[in-house]
């Protein structure tokens, strides 16, 4: 009963206007002021009630506290919030107290009072130190303690106790939803400890304080740990079942995009453990600076943050080519808030069309005075591709040879073809047309040509269209289940920027006819990569020891032409470059009347929607390349059957 009348007040207090609530400070100033002058009294008598001294000094009850309230209203005090009350307002009590203990010294001997003892106005201002700075933490602390930590709010954790985390831990004691149960830490001088009154535990114990404590939310404060430390701590947590949440990143802190408050959910890049090697000037300018760059497929998931980079390197102008119009007004509207913010001043040309209109092409190469390409525009969602063989060829296959070879035509200085793991030894069409664009580029590269061509590989990149990240994501928010194609499948993953960055590096390296391929680290396994992130949204994996779990993992099966396994390389012939992680390959292509012949052949197979004799096509070219079977294109039916079977995708 005691604690929900104090609560209630508690409240009304708080809800109180700013004027109210001051004039119950002025009240409780009034009331301790007089307190802590007969407090000084009786500490230095030793007695409840020196009644001589106290009726000598009958006046200093009166003027003491009216003066020290104009004192304290001159020092703001009253105009701290006292639920916020930190360092600066308990230095305004103490220097207000301190002019109080002056003003009872002047006092007394203008008004001649005796006895006075002369040590009254220090023990009068140690009691009014504590009676009013003490009484406002005491409110403070009790707010905390009452309304913070028992209104409804679940305990955390906070992995890091530096400053990150104490401003953390103070911004969850003001807040609503969370507060914090304690500090977990890595260095061994904190363990045991208490830091703003909350204890620094051993996170080589975790486990058994998530279990002991209930726990369910752990906080990760370590802005300037790498994805590689970030990696080891979440480790930590595998099995616990806690959701795992992380304070923004230190360059995201320094340019002001976000504050320690804001807390988010654990990128994958921070799962996965990869840090970026930061990139080389002189490679990223090579290219780019003062030069006119176009980028096609511009509005893709590469094409736009290549676009990103290219303008920070301070390129005459840019060009952005793109089927899709409104990713390519997306990505337009974005490059010209980045131009704004970081105060340049590039041309910004936005352009639609297709790279198989090679008119459109030569045209925007030749009028805009191009003198580097970076070609992104791809079909390159594997099962997509696959049931749309004709376009998927046309624009990978075709495209790039009508957009390569006008470049060679327009002597552009650089051309550098985005590639894929997919096509070393493809098993879908989507690797194959790839495969068969970096040999376009290197049959070029030996023709007498100003251009130098070159291409660079790799895999999946994270939050691309069509990225099982983004995927599981949503499956786990809506209570799954997250498919997987398959328990052994794995791939090798990189951020988008990443990627980016070591692309424009590369292609600053070219020589002619180079084939790049980027070190990826190790490959992933994707069943792994979908336990931890449903363990680290706080949620138990269902699985038949544990039917009772909340998300269950359902297996679908491989899609038409997926491989378990991916590679970056047909054969050993790898050597490496000035950086760490780019390498360069040496890989076989065909000769240029075979190159020459095919190209025709897959053109009039394309006029008459012949996929099966695009496929064989394929299959003839590349090395290596084992298609699963024999899936057509939605309308690229047999030669001679009716277009009527053309939802028919699956042909044996």
């Amino acid at each position: 009963m005691t604690n929900f009348l104090s609560k209630n007040l508690i409240f009304k207090i708080i809800s109180m206007n700013r004027s109210n609530k001051r004039f119950v400070m002025v009240f409780a100033d009034l009331i301790a002021l007089p307190l802590a002058l007969w407090s000084g009294y009786a500490l230095r008598l030793s007695e409840w009630w020196p009644q001589e001294y106290l009726l000598a000094s009958w006046k200093l009850f009166i003027i003491l506290p009216i003066v020290g309230v104009l004192i304290f209203m001159r020092l703001g005090l009253y105009r701290a919030i006292v639920r916020f009350m930190g360092a600066q307002a308990i230095w305004a009590v103490g220097k207000g107290v301190l002019l109080l203990a002056l003003v009872l010294w002047s006092t007394a001997f203008i008004f001649q009072i005796n006895p006075f003892p002369r040590s009254i106005p220090i023990s009068f201002a140690l009691s009014a130190l504590v009676y009013v700075g003490g009484s406002r933490l005491l409110v403070r602390h009790y707010y905390h303690w009452l309304i913070t930590r028992h209104e409804s709010k679940e305990a955390v954790l906070i992995y890091g106790a530096g400053g990150a985390g104490i401003q953390l831990a103070t911004a969850l004691f003001d807040g609503k939803e969370f507060y914090p149960a304690g500090f977990i830490d890595d260095d061994k001088a904190l363990w045991g400890s208490t830091i703003k009154s909350l204890p620094v535990h051993n996170p080589n114990k975790v486990i058994d304080l998530i279990e002991n404590a209930s726990i369910k939310h752990v906080l990760l404060a370590v802005p300037a740990a790498s994805n590689f430390q970030r990696k080891k701590m979440l480790e930590k947590f595998e099995g616990c079942n806690v959701h795992v949440q992380t304070i923004p990143s230190m360059p995201e802190l320094l340019s002001g995009q976000a504050s320690i408050e804001q807390v988010r959910e654990v990128h994958i890049e921070e799962l996965l453990g990869r840090d970026a090697v930061p990139p080389k000037s002189s490679l990223m300018t090579k290219c780019i600076l003062g030069k006119m760059v176009l980028v096609t497929g511009a509005g893709g998931s590469i094409g736009s943050e290549l676009c990103r980079q290219i303008v920070q390197q301070r390129p005459r102008g840019l060009v952005l080519f793109e089927s899709n119009e409104y990713c390519l007004y997306k990505v337009e509207q974005e490059l010209k808030e980045l131009l704004k913010r970081e105060s340049l001043s590039i041309s910004i040309y936005t352009l639609l069309g297709s790279v198989t209109n090679r008119d459109r092409v030569a045209k925007l190469i030749n009028y805009f005075s191009i003198e580097t390409i970076y070609h992104a525009a791809a079909y390159k969602h594997v099962p997509m591709v696959e049931h749309n063989i004709v376009e998927g060829i046309a624009n990978n296959i075709i495209g790039t040879q009508i957009v390569a070879e006008e470049a060679a035509k327009a002597s552009v200085g650089h051309f550098i073809l985005i590639s894929t793991d997919k096509a070393v030894r493809p098993t879908n069409v989507m690797g194959a047309t790839k495969r068969f664009a970096e040999m376009i580029l290197q049959q070029l590269a030996t023709a007498d040509t100003l251009t130098v061509f070159s291409m660079v590989r790799f895999g999946n990149v994270l939050g691309s269209s069509g990225s099982v990240v983004p995927l599981f994501r949503k499956q786990i928010q809506e209570g799954g289940p997250v498919t997987v194609t398959h328990k052994e499948i794995t791939r090798f993953f990189m951020t988008i920027p990443e990627a980016a960055s070591l692309v424009i590096q590369a292609g600053s390296m070219a020589q002619g006819g180079d084939v790049f391929v980027l070190d990826m680290g190790e490959p992933v396994k994707i069943v792994d990569l979908a336990i931890r992130m449903v363990q680290l949204s706080g949620l138990e994996l269902q699985t038949d020891e544990n039917p009772d779990g909340d998300i269950q993992i359902q297996y679908t099966g491989l899609r038409p032409a997926e491989k378990l396994y991916e590679e970056l390389l047909v054969g050993d012939n790898v050597v490496g470059t000035e950086h760490s992680m780019i390498m360069r390959a040496n890989e076989d292509y065909l000769d240029e009347a075979l190159l020459t012949k095919r190209l025709s052949e897959l053109k009039a197979a394309i006029k008459v929607n012949d996929c099966n004799l695009l496929r064989q096509i394929l299959i003839e070219s590349i090395s290596g390349y084992q298609p699963h079977n024999a899936v057509v294109d939605y309308y690229g039916v047999d030669s001679g059957e009716s277009l009527k079977h053309k939802n028919i995708i699956n042909i044996k």
